[in-house]
């Protein structure tokens, strides 16, 4: 399964899923994590699972759906950010189903990797 994975390692607040992705790397070697860059154009299809850091999140959470998600204010194309990436694919009918795993800013590493790995697992 090829799962996406967001984050910035220049951004501490939005570090953890790029922190982990050795772990889960490891963990899961049958799995392709594919680190991503929001404002790049990305080769996908079909269904996806996506690993992020959420805002305002107090415990590790699975969104199963795109609408879980509010949509921030957009100024410039430097706001185009993974979500409305998401949506635009999905608007334009190139991906599926979406599961987000998110992750809370300031979970502890180890914790977070238990979590995620538990979540691909059952998925």
């Amino acid at each position: 399964m090829d799962i996406l994975v967001f984050g910035s390692s220049a951004y501490e607040p939005d570090s953890l899923p790029l922190k982990i992705l050795p772990n889960l790397r490891r963990r899961l070697p049958d799995d392709r994590f594919l680190a991503l860059d929001p404002n790049e154009e990305w080769e996908v299809s079909g269904d996806l699972t996506v690993i992020d850091t959420v805002i305002n999140l107090t415990e590790p959470t699975i969104f199963r759906s795109l609408d879980a998600f509010r949509t921030s204010p957009r100024c410039s194309t430097h706001d185009f950010d993974a979500l409305a990436q998401l949506r635009l694919l999905s608007k334009l009918g190139r991906i599926g189903q979406v599961t987000v795993i998110g992750l809370p800013p300031r979970m502890n590493e180890a914790a977070a990797s238990d979590f995620v790995a538990a979540a691909l697992t059952k998925s």
